[in-house]
């Protein structure tokens, strides 16, 4: 298989500090950041400043009584991100500038980048993401005493400035994406072969909570990239029976089942795509590649 993306390290010195930055190449050709990187590295670098300065600058931080800032004097909040994602382009910078703002120290915030592509799709070079239930970026993580207590989840449920002073103030908004969580927290708390008895329980569930058709298709889609193939496949097909007239949805499962090896469940599912849209691609291109095989 080629290659998504090739990997290229450069060295971004500090004042203080000398600190080693992974850069890869994905398909289209464009440099991102995988890893550990100092946030300096957007602010100073030719390929990420233009947009990381323009949105540190237009971020705008209402005066008002801030002394619930002093509740995050001892958090520390892990940031990952995509320098490929338009959230992350936006809602990193904004943080940093909220954070400033407050007076805050920012050797409390860590930053990740992560990996987009099919290949290591939202992971880390040497698996930063791992366990973290990393489905979106950016995440913000708050952590106090290595436990975490509070995260904001790609976009803030209310304004940026609100969601940190109900996290200060112990009262943290429920992060966005609240199916994909429920999800994380069943596969981390009980086998699959349990899962699967009570399936119909977890289903109800997800589809109550559940926005777009893109939650689970995301969640799916970095199950599967992490190996993690029995999580992928039920999330996916949970997708389908939530959206079961939608060509994506059953694209994308039937992909994951053609790629594991179950022939007769992919073409099936292939079948139903083309009953809705009979020239889609995808699936043409599936079903020729499966019958011939």
């Amino acid at each position: 298989m080629k290659p998504l993306f090739s990997l290229l390290f450069t060295f971004f010195i500090l004042s203080t500090t000398a600190q080693e930055v992974t850069i890869y190449k994905n398909q289209e050709g464009e440099s991102h950041l995988a890893g550990k990187f100092p946030v300096e590295y957007l602010q100073q670098d030719s390929t990420y400043r233009q947009w990381f300065n323009k949105n540190y600058a237009e971020f705008t931080v209402e005066k008002g009584n801030d002394k619930w800032k002093k509740a995050l004097k001892n958090t520390q909040v892990d940031i990952y991100l995509g320098t490929w994602c338009g959230d992350s382009q936006k809602w990193v910078p904004s943080f940093l500038k909220l954070w400033d703002e407050l007076g805050l120290d920012r050797k409390q915030l860590s930053f990740t980048a992560l990996y987009d592509g099919e290949e290591k799709y939202k992971q880390g070079p040497n698996e930063e993401e791992k366990g973290k239930k990393i489905h979106r970026v950016p995440t913000f993580i708050f952590n106090n005493n290595g436990e975490e207590y509070a995260r904001i989840v790609e976009t803030p449920r209310n304004d940026l400035k609100t969601d940190l002073a109900q996290i200060a103030l112990g009262y943290p908004s429920e992060p966005n994406y609240r199916a994909a969580t429920y999800l994380l927290d069943l596969f981390e708390e009980n086998s699959m072969t349990d899962i699967y008895k009570d399936a119909n329980t977890h289903l109800n569930e997800v589809y109550h909570l559940v926005g777009k058709s893109g939650e689970l298709h995301t969640l799916g889609r970095v199950l599967m990239s992490s190996n993690r193939v029995d999580q992928g496949l039920l999330v996916l097909q949970f997708n389908t029976i939530i959206n079961p007239y939608t060509p994506s949805v059953l694209n994308r499962y039937g992909n994951a089942l053609a790629e594991k090896g179950q022939k007769e469940t992919a073409i099936s599912t292939f079948e139903k795509v083309l009953q809705i849209e009979p020239e889609d691609e995808n699936a043409l291109a599936q079903l020729k590649k499966l019958k011939e095989n």
